[in-house]
């Protein structure tokens, strides 16, 4: 496929899935614009290719979410990726854990989307990278599951708000990922548990029913198809990347 002539913006496009979304949609013609808080993990993410522009910004503030877009162009695609975690048992769970995971998981979603559909020329796809912790509940997370639910709710209801016209609004809800995030958790559950880092990954694994954790390429093919010919009627669906977990 090609997406010649299209820009793309992806939140959290440092590394991660975020970064191998970069790299995806580049290779498919695509001008692909990245945004993130990590000045140096940008610049690294935006040696990948030479159609990737890294710009920075913080999701959770509003009138830098409107400036990313001033400074970045119209844009077709916009891909919130954006995303932190955090976990503790739910009686030991602070207020400031909970509005920290709340503000970047869905608040961040919001303005992201808001000013991407703002600014959007006609055709268009809103995707969020969402999670299975937004379509079921895991132990320990709480905040983190109620952020990703609320990102479903939103999809559901904006997808039928522009369902008439030529944009649609899609989540991708993968399992554990191999990426930078997961092995911040891999590192919290050996911390807190005892266990060695390998049984830490092993556990995370095991929650699969394929036993192992999903590749950010994964995520990359699910955003492409969203944004291919031929995915015109999948509008506010979590498209889940689980192994048949959820």
């Amino acid at each position: 496929m090609t997406l010649a002539g299209k820009r793309v913006l992806v939140t959290g496009g440092g590394s991660g899935a975020g970064a191998d979304l970069a790299l995806g949609f580049a290779r498919a013609g695509a001008e692909v614009v990245i945004c993130g808080r990590r000045v140096e993990a940008l610049t690294r993410s935006a040696t990948q290719h030479t159609g990737i522009r890294a710009l920075p910004c913080d999701v959770t503030d509003e009138a830098s979410v409107q400036a990313l877009f001033t400074a970045a162009g119209p844009v077709d695609i916009v891909i919130a990726n954006a995303g932190q975690a955090d976990s503790a048992p739910f009686q030991r769970t602070t207020l400031d854990q909970w509005n920290a995971i709340l503000v970047v998981n869905l608040t961040g979603v919001f303005l992201t989307f808001r000013e991407g559909l703002r600014q959007m020329p006609g055709w268009g796809r809103l995707i969020a990278v969402c999670s299975t912790a937004g379509i079921k509940g895991y132990a320990k997370i709480a905040p983190y599951a109620a952020s990703k639910h609320g990102v479903m709710g939103m999809v559901r209801s904006l997808a039928l708000e522009v369902a008439k016209g030529p944009v649609t609004v899609n989540a991708i809800c993968p399992g554990f990922l191999d990426t930078e995030m997961t092995d911040r958790s891999v590192q919290i559950i050996a911390e807190k548990t005892g266990r060695s880092l390998a049984e830490a990954r092993a556990a995370l694994a095991a929650l699969s029913p394929q036993n192992r954790l999903y590749q950010p390429s994964e995520v990359t093919a699910a955003a492409l198809y969203l944004s291919g010919t031929g995915s015109e009627g999948v509008n506010g669906q979590a498209i889940t990347i689980s192994g048949g977990e959820a």
